[in-house]
């Protein structure tokens, strides 16, 4: 059996999406900021910011910002 046990403290990360690039940023438990970054909005960019985030610690969720308007 594979164990799903990851090391280093629980973190969240948070997206906030652009047109050519995207801006990430991790915390801790308690809201303390731990690092951001910017990343291309490529499918190589979501997964080396993916990969990032996970160097902080257990990523327990992710929340991404993004508006998304219609113009009339």
């Amino acid at each position: 059996m594979t164990s799903m046990t990851h090391d280093g403290p629980q973190i969240t990360g948070g997206v906030d999406t652009h047109g050519l690039t995207h801006h990430a940023a991790v915390v801790d438990p308690v809201g303390r900021h731990l690092a951001d970054r910017e990343f291309p909005a490529t499918i190589r960019g979501y997964r080396d910011l993916l990969d990032w985030m996970r160097t902080h610690g257990t990523l327990a969720a992710v929340g991404v910002e993004g508006t998304g308007g219609l113009s009339p």
